[in-house]
């Protein structure tokens, strides 16, 4: 019998990988490393004409990315929280896996900005930034005490925040619509109007599929357009601070911080680990927390013996919310780039980000190119100069690697503390047929 079980992990890894084609991931990367090269090369070179061909591809990418940033978070947060709302097979297992789900998540993001504060990445030069410095409001950033901060962002039109940009205001109007849509009778009208957010939110999608084929030619432009203005030192050393805050972030959260979960649960961390351990190598290599989730649900099923009602209820919601490494790299990356564009980050304004960053992981699920172009997305709807996530993209791709299985361990941790919190709890029912 173990050996079928192990059979059927196998299976599903095998399945998981060969849906999910490295191949692919490592072309794409060579790609993106060539288009960067070339970029800062053809940057240093000094000519005038070429300079000003990679300001003005730079400038139409960011306007591209801005026509799409706040519908498609919106949508994302509305969509999402309206499926997690039909989910009502039993409301004590919704309610301990969204609890979990939220005190993890938080505390990736609260270890981030942590390690922001401590490390504190310096500003890139001026003149990297100087240019878009002059787009960012900086009018509206820390001239205002919290009580009118906090009144700022209570939205009084529906489209105002969207026109202006507002992004806790659009976060505040999608989470309520998604809400609202959970928790409303389940009519021939809200069926129609959740199908047409669908359609909105395809049509979206499919507009950032076609952005994405052509973005090595935005890299290009903004590794020529940085390397024009900046020396490579400086931002080799700014840039590895950065990294270090996000990756030791992701070590703390995994290592540290969700063992401390499970502990204080009365649970074993490494036992869960090795019993959950086929999907959290899937998710490694292949970045994506859905593609791992017949792995996740296998090995939770028939390593860790969870209840089949708990772990088919709890992983399919945790991969679409549970984005613990994507709140981290949302704040990290939105901060730095915030900062090296002149904006003034308050503390008030920190923890107001962190927020931000969990909400917007939250509604992260289906999202092409994940955490990155959603962080991209809310740095170009407040006005801040992107140039650098250009840099930061190849960076991301191994950070994505390391994000997704922490993502995975997350999902695995939730639902063990699920299953133990609920043992005996759950009315005794008929087991449900073993996943194949």
């Amino acid at each position: 019998m173990a050996n079928e079980h192990n059979n059927r992990v196998d299976q599903a890894r095998e399945e998981a990988l060969r849906q999910h084609n490295p191949g692919a991931s490592r072309k794409q990367l060579v790609l993106w490393f060539g288009a960067l090269i070339l970029g800062g090369i053809l940057g240093s070179l000094g000519i005038q004409a070429l300079d000003e061909l990679f300001n003005f591809i730079a400038t139409v990418f960011t306007r591209l990315f801005q026509f799409i940033a706040v519908p498609t978070i919106a949508l994302a947060v509305i969509t999402t929280l309206s499926a997690l709302g039909g989910q009502k097979e039993t409301k004590t297992i919704f309610a301990h896996a969204v609890s979990y789900t939220l005190l993890t998540t938080i505390s990736a993001a609260a270890v981030g900005l942590a390690l922001y504060l401590w490390i504190a990445p310096g500003n890139l030069p001026a003149d990297v930034v100087g240019a878009g410095t002059a787009a960012v409001p900086l009018d509206k950033v820390g001239s205002l005490s919290y009580y009118d901060h906090f009144l700022s962002v209570i939205p009084n039109n529906i489209l105002q925040p969207f026109l202006a940009g507002n992004v806790l205001s659009v976060m505040i109007i999608a989470a309520s619509v998604g809400l609202a849509l959970a928790f409303m009778p389940k009519t021939e009208n809200r069926a129609v109007l959740i199908k047409g957010l669908y359609g909105v939110q395809e049509l979206l999608f499919t507009l950032i599929k076609a952005i994405l084929w052509a973005l090595p030619v935005g890299i290009l432009a903004f590794a020529g357009q940085l390397a024009a203005q900046i020396q490579a030192g400086v931002v080799v050393g700014a840039l590895a601070k950065y990294v270090a805050v996000v990756l030791g972030g992701n070590a703390i959260q995994f290592f540290i911080v969700l063992p401390l979960f499970l502990l204080l649960r009365g649970l074993n961390p490494i036992d869960v680990f090795k019993q959950m351990s086929p999907a959290i190598a899937v998710a490694l290599f292949t970045k994506s927390s859905a593609g791992t989730l017949p792995v996740t649900l296998a090995s939770a099923e028939h390593n860790l013996k969870a209840d089949t009602r708990v772990s088919r209820f709890v992983l399919p919601i945790c991969t679409t919310i549970n984005m613990n490494g994507c709140a981290a790299f949302i704040l990290v990356t939105s901060l730095f780039v915030m900062q090296n564009a002149g904006f003034e980050l308050s503390l008030g304004t920190m923890i107001s980000w962190l927020f931000i960053a969990v909400l917007a992981a939250v509604g992260n699920a289906g999202v092409p190119m994940g955490c990155y172009f959603l962080t991209l997305s809310l740095m170009s709807s407040i006005g801040a100069p992107i140039g650098l996530m250009g840099v930061i993209l190849p960076i991301y791709t191994i950070i994505d690697m390391i994000e997704t299985a922490e993502n995975v361990w997350s999902d695995a941790s939730v639902c063990a503390m699920t299953d133990h919190d609920l043992k005996g709890k759950l009315e005794k029912t008929p087991p449900a047929t073993s996943l194949s």
